[in-house]
């Protein structure tokens, strides 16, 4: 198999972004991301795929919830501040209405496609990004929409660049 093919079939999917934000304390954070599928009908499971080198996978990792919010073309706003600003030292939240959910975790007001999942299970086998699994205990739509897409961002530059993702540690996760 070759990076080539992969990065090819990848690429193809163009993928649905959604707005990934967890909190702890009086720490909140936020991200956009691209890895994240249902996982399971019943019960009901939803998971996310976070980068290691985002804060907000930091934050996520203390938090009990996770507010996962599906964006439409209407959205690219908010996918350029959470996809370009990192939460290291900007606070994305500034400006924005966002209130909190269950378990404290921020709700952006003005996405209205968005659900809140009480974190289960995380999967970490060494590579750049861990799963986070979770059970949705609120969800919120304003009805069928369409979502906003990778190729529709691929403009952006990410707020931490590739080279800033740990490299698999082990030989498995290499594989």
């Amino acid at each position: 198999m070759t990076d080539d093919g992969f990065g090819a079939i990848a690429s193809s999917l163009d993928a649905p972004l959604i707005v990934v934000t967890a909190a702890e304390g009086r720490e909140q954070a936020g991200c956009l991301v691209g890895f994240h599928s249902q996982s399971s009908i019943e019960p009901m499971r939803y998971c996310v795929w976070l980068s290691k080198a985002n804060y907000t996978y930091q934050v996520a990792l203390r938090s009990t919830h996770l507010a996962i919010h599906f964006l439409t073309a209407a959205d690219l706003p908010l996918a350029e501040r959470f996809g370009t600003l990192t939460g290291d030292g900007t606070d994305k939240f500034a400006g924005l209405r966002a209130g909190p959910g269950p378990g404290g975790v921020p709700v952006l007001a003005d996405c209205p496609h968005w659900l809140v999942g009480r974190r289960t299970t995380l999967v970490d086998e060494g590579g750049d990004h861990v799963c986070m699994m979770t059970a949705p205990v609120a969800v919120h739509t304003g009805g069928p929409f369409r979502p906003l897409r990778l190729a529709q961002v691929a403009h952006l530059q990410p707020g931490h660049g590739a080279r800033e993702r740990p490299g698999p540690p082990t030989e498995r996760a290499a594989q």
